[in-house]
């Protein structure tokens, strides 16, 4: 691992870590409050409705994950939960016992880069601001074969990744370099995702523009970013 990516790692630990003991999972005043619409919204699309195998690709401490183990209730379906983050783990194995769906999580402390799908294990596949936080782009293309591989016939991915990040600090209006590892433009990364799923049949794709507030090291940082929604079923073999 090369400086740069070890330095964006360890503050993306701290922000996550902070972020993570600061607001409780589900509560308002953060991103956590609730599930990514999307992602919920997609499970719907699927037509295999049970014992859905379900592969959540940087999970954190549970936001979409804990949800989707709750529309498996009463079946054998199971998400498994990948993170880099062994705390955030624990947080979500904690908050799956407290919303009773533990049975149906399997956490894996795992850099989303170094996880191996098994072939055709999945039905739905999700990827939510995962993706642009692998090593370098040979990594990323490695990944979306995988989960390509990993994906049942006519089972879906659901990609949200952020492009044209940018990073200003807001006190000064300085322009600062974006502490992510995968550094794209919409176009390119869209040029990339069909590239990647050029078989698969496309359901949604649209950007959204984003932007917050941070503060890392003590300065308060603006993040400016297009929200790229990917969403896609596998059509062919």
């Amino acid at each position: 691992m090369n400086d740069r990516i070890a330095i964006i790692r360890e503050q993306e630990k701290i922000y996550h870590e902070a972020c993570y003991d600061q607001y409780k999972l589900f509560e308002a005043g953060s991103w956590l409050h609730k599930p990514v619409k999307t992602v919920m919204d997609n499970l719907g699309c699927l037509e295999n409705k049970d014992d859905l195998s379900i592969l959540d690709l940087g999970c954190g401490v549970g936001r979409n994950s804990i949800p989707m183990a709750e529309t498996l209730r009463s079946s054998n379906g199971k998400v498994v939960c990948v993170d880099l983050l062994e705390s955030a783990l624990n947080k979500l194995m904690s908050y799956g016992e407290h919303y009773g769906v533990n049975d149906y999580l399997k956490p894996a402390a795992c850099d989303i880069g170094d996880y191996i799908i098994p072939n055709q294990a999945f039905d739905y596949i999700v990827a939510v601001s995962s993706l642009e936080h692998v090593a370098s782009e040979a990594v990323l293309s490695d990944v979306l074969d995988r989960m390509n591989i990993g994906t049942k016939h006519k089972g879906i991915n659901c990609l949200i990744v952020n492009t044209n990040i940018e990073e200003l600090d807001v006190q000064s209006g300085e322009s600062l370099q974006p502490y992510v590892e995968i550094i794209k433009s919409t176009e390119e990364m869209l040029t990339l995702l069909n590239q990647a799923y050029n078989r698969w049949e496309v359901l949604d794709s649209h950007v959204k523009k984003l932007e917050f507030t941070i503060n890392r090291e003590d300065r308060d940082i603006l993040l400016k970013s297009d929200c790229l929604t990917y969403f896609v079923r596998k059509s062919s073999e």
